[in-house]
């Protein structure tokens, strides 16, 4: 089969805080990793960007985004500039999880993701801070 991963990432400081992963591209999937990362970080009157994909600009979650206080940012279609943080950690969790191995059901590659999201936001070398976690 096929499944599908979303992240919620805080660009400031360089963290998951939301992950969900679906076999569906079904909006709850997205509204799920939402959740966590509402619950994670609280962050009123921040900017929520993501691409235009359906499941982003659904009146359910742009509901969502408006009573959790955050203001909706949609990219330009096809310019992957404009989401380049997510761009790259998408390229990132694709080449270090996802193309390392063939995937027996949807339940491995949360696992394999679960691990992967912890180690990027908690032992990763991070340039910025002088290559430390």
């Amino acid at each position: 089969g096929f499944v599908y991963v979303a992240f919620i990432i805080d660009v400031f400081a360089g963290y998951i805080v939301g992950w969900r992963v679906s076999s569906s591209m079904e909006t709850t999937f997205v509204l799920d990793a939402l959740e966590q990362a509402l619950w994670a970080r609280r962050p009123s009157g921040t900017v929520h960007h993501s691409d235009k994909g359906s499941q982003y600009v659904s009146l359910a979650y742009t509901q969502r985004l408006k009573e959790a206080g955050l203001l909706a940012s949609t990219g330009s279609t096809g310019d992957s500039y404009d989401n380049a943080m997510a761009e790259s950690i998408n390229g990132l969790y694709k080449a270090e999880v996802i193309h390392r191995k063939s995937w027996k059901n949807r339940a491995e590659v949360e696992l394999a993701t679960l691990t992967w999201v912890d180690w990027y936001n908690n032992r990763r070398l991070l340039e910025r801070l002088g290559h430390t976690p």
